[in-house]
């Protein structure tokens, strides 16, 4: 299972029919936010895999262009408090960042946790029909103390540490922290998550494993 994970830039390399060649491999999309919706939707027709998408605290209640008006991404899904299987994998994710000033998704840290506190039923459920909790957690903003920043704007979601202590997915993506050097790590280990800055573009590869579900190939 192939996965392609976006956040945060518009680059050439997606943004372009060159796109096939590098990623039409890939199973599944996921964007991690702050990427204007067209393109994610060029992803999607692109590519024509399924995705998924969680708005970033930068996005836009309605995108204006020349094609019109969008309130989202046409052809990709909405994760935001839902719970998801996408070809075998359980899926959830949360939208926004932390409030720092007025915006339709900036959250304070106990917005956050209402959110969070909103998919556990559906992971605990999880649980019983397969044996595990959930694969791949999808958010724009980082974990609290893990990938995240001192100021404000860029600080953890605490929930959010909580969910991958008690749920432990296989991964969480997220995006939010821009990456500018190419020796700065977009990636670490939490527990028994993988924790990955999906920060430009990432391709990740699981493999079925009975005994744990997904165990990670490759990021």
């Amino acid at each position: 299972m192939k996965i392609l994970s976006l956040s945060d830039v518009v680059l050439d390399t997606v943004y372009s029919t060159v796109i096939k060649n590098r990623f039409g491999d890939v199973d599944i999309v996921i964007g991690c936010g702050d990427m204007p919706y067209y393109y994610l939707e060029f992803v999607v027709d692109m590519l024509n895999k399924p995705t998924y998408f969680v708005r970033g605290n930068h996005a836009n209640v309605v995108e204006y262009s020349q094609l019109g008006e969008r309130t989202h991404p046409h052809g990709a899904i909405d994760l935001h408090r839902k719970v998801v299987n996408g070809r075998g994998l359980i899926i959830a994710g949360i939208e926004g960042g932390l409030r720092y000033r007025p915006g339709p998704f900036m959250y304070t840290q106990g917005e956050m946790w209402t959110h969070v506190l909103g998919l556990a039923p559906k992971l605990m459920n999880n649980f019983l029909r397969n044996g595990r909790f959930l694969d791949i957690f999808v958010t724009h903003s980082p974990a609290w103390g893990l990938q995240d920043r001192d100021d404000l704007p860029h600080q953890g979601i605490k929930a959010f540490r909580w969910l991958i202590q008690v749920f432990k997915p296989k991964i969480h993506l997220h995006g939010h922290i821009h990456l500018y050097r190419q020796d700065e790590q977009y990636k670490m280990n939490f527990g028994n998550t993988l924790i990955v800055n999906t920060y430009g573009v990432r391709k990740t590869i699981l493999i079925p494993d009975s005994s744990l579900g997904w165990r990670i190939e490759q990021v």
